[in-house]
C-alpha cells in the first residue's frame, strides 16, 4: 500500500486530509482509497484480520494459486462500488458523497463476519449463526467506536435505506461482491471459465423506478455472467474434492470439540480454545460480548497451527485425521444417486472400527455425507431486469434468447459421500 502520509515517532501513520492512498491490485490495477473515513475502516483490526483469512479456505489443496485473502476481495468490491456509483451519476442519478462513502464501507465490511475456513467453522465450532449476522454485530460495535459514523452504512447493508438500488449493489443478483469474487477467484485459481466482463456490466447498469436494471445492450454480458457463475460453483466452490477436504476439516474440529467437552487438554490459541471449550449456538453467541471478542482474534493460523500440534495427540482419531490433512492424504469422494442406507453405512463403520481400533461411534469421523446445492439465478429471490429502449422491463430469463437460460434457474442438488479409503 503506498502511504503518502507522515509517520509519528512510534511509526503509526496518520492520513492527512486530501492525501490519496493507492493500492496496487493484481486484478483491477490501482485502487484508490479516497478519504479518511474509508481509510479508518481499512486500518481497523476487524478489517485487517481479513488479511489472515484466505478467501477460498482450503481451495489451495486443489488450486495452488488460491492464496488470496478476504481483505483483497473486500478492497476489490469497494473499488467496484465506486465505479458503479460513478457510472450511475453520469446517467443522471443522484448519489451523495455520504451515500457513496457508506456504500463503499458496506463492501469493506460485508465479509468481516467470516471466520477461518468459514463453512467448517459454521458446522462445528459455532452452530446456527451465519457470517452475515456476525458481520452486522461487528458493524454495530465498530459504529459505536466510530461515534455513529457507520449509521448509514448499516442502513444500506440491511436494506432499510430508502434508495433500494444501493442495497442491490451491496447484496443482490448483480452486486459488487459477486463482480469481484468471480473475477478474483478465477484469476487466482487459473480457471478461465469464471472470467466475466465486470467493467462492461457496470457500464450497462441503470436505475428504473428506484431499482437497479441493466440496459438492453448489456444482455450478453449478463448471460455470460450467469454461465460463468454456474461454472465457478461446480468447478471451484463446490468442487467434489474441496467438499471432501472441508468434510475432513469439519470432522477434525468436531473431534477436537468432543475431546474438549470430555476434559481433554488440547493445544490451542486463546481464541480457538474459547470456541473448543464453550458450547455456542446462535442465541448465546449473540448475547455474549466475550464470544465476539474471541471471534475477532480467530484467523487461519489459529486452526492450522493447532492441527499441526494435534497430529501428535494421543487420540487415534484426531491425530490420524490431522496428519492426513496437513500432508494432503485426503478423503475420497463419490457422487451418489441416493444417500447411503444403514446397511452400507454399518459396513464402513465396522471396517474402520477394526482397522483403526476405535469404537463404531468414533469410526464415523472417517466418513461423511454432504448434500450440496446451488441455483445460479433465482428470479423469486430477486430479478435481473433488462431495460428496453421503449421503457419496458423484462426479466433476464424472459429477455434472453439463450436456449438454456431457464436451466440456470433450477436448483441442482448433488449428494457426495466422503470417506477414508482403506
Amino acid at each position: 500500500m503506498t502511504n503518502t502520509s507522515e509517520k509519528n515517532a512510534i511509526g503509526e501513520s496518520r492520513l492527512q486530509p486530501n492525501k490519496l492512498k493507492i493500492i496496487n491490485d493484481p486484478v483491477f490495477g490501482f485502487i484508490n482509497i479516497p478519504d479518511d473515513f474509508l481509510y479508518e475502516i481499512i486500518q481497523h483490526p476487524f478489517f485487517q484480520r481479513l488479511n489472515r483469512i484466505k478467501q477460498l479456505g482450503v481451495s489451495f489443496y486443489v488450486y495452488p494459486g488460491a492464496q488470496h485473502t478476504r481483505l483483497q476481495h473486500s478492497l476489490g468490491a469497494m473499488h467496484l462500488m465506486g465505479e458503479a456509483i460513478e457510472e450511475l451519476r453520469q446517467k443522471g442519478h443522484a448519489v451523495s458523497t455520504e451515500e457513496e462513502q457508506a456504500a463503499r464501507a458496506c463492501m469493506l465490511l460485508h465479509d468481516i463476519g467470516h471466520g477461518p475456513f468459514s463453512h467448517a467453522m459454521e458446522n462445528s465450532l459455532v452452530t446456527g449463526i451465519h457470517h452475515e449476522e456476525i458481520s452486522m454485530m461487528l458493524m454495530h460495535r465498530l459504529n459505536e467506536e466510530m461515534n455513529n459514523k457507520l449509521a448509514l452504512t448499516q442502513e444500506i447493508f440491511s436494506g432499510l435505506y430508502s434508495k433500494k438500488f444501493l442495497h442491490q449493489l451491496v447484496s443482490g443478483q448483480l452486486d459488487m461482491d459477486r463482480m469481484d469474487y468471480l473475477s478474483r477467484d478465477s484469476f487466482f485459481c487459473g480457471v478461465s471459465e469464471g472470467i466475466i466482463g465486470s467493467a462492461r456490466i457496470i457500464k450497462m447498469l441503470n436505475i428504473f423506478q428506484g431499482e437497479l436494471v441493466v440496459e438492453l445492450k448489456g444482455i450478453y454480458s449478463i448471460e455470460k455472467f450467469l454461465v460463468a457463475r454456474r461454472l465457478m460453483y461446480w468447478q471451484v466452490y463446490l468442487h467434489k474434492t474441496l467438499v471432501a477436504i472441508e468434510k475432513m476439516l469439519t470432522n477434525i474440529l468436531k473431534r477436537a470439540k468432543e475431546l474438549a467437552s470430555k476434559g481433554e487438554t488440547l493445544f490451542a490459541s486463546p481464541a480457538l480454545h474459547y470456541f473448543l471449550y464453550h458450547h455456542l449456538d446462535k442465541q448465546n453467541f449473540i448475547h455474549s460480548s466475550e464470544a465476539l471478542d474471541y471471534f475477532v482474534q480467530l484467523d487461519d493460523s489459529d486452526v492450522i497451527c493447532s492441527i499441526k500440534v494435534w497430529a501428535q495427540h494421543s487420540d487415534k482419531v484426531l491425530s490420524f485425521l490431522c496428519n492426513a490433512f496437513i500432508n494432503r492424504k485426503l478423503f475420497k469422494v463419490e457422487m451418489l444417486q441416493e444417500p447411503l442406507d444403514e446397511t452400507q453405512k454399518m459396513e464402513y463403520l465396522k471396517k474402520y472400527s477394526q482397522h483403526f481400533g476405535v469404537s463404531e461411534q468414533e469410526a464415523e469421523y472417517f466418513m461423511g455425507e454432504e448434500i450440496v446445492s446451488t441455483d445460479t439465478y433465482d428470479p423469486a429471490d430477486e430479478r435481473i431486469n433488462i431495460l428496453y429502449k421503449d421503457g419496458t422491463v423484462k426479466d433476464i430469463a424472459e429477455a434472453s434468447d439463450m436456449l438454456n437460460i431457464n436451466v440456470l434457474t433450477k436448483k441442482v442438488f448433488k449428494n457426495y459421500f466422503c470417506y477414508w479409503r482403506l
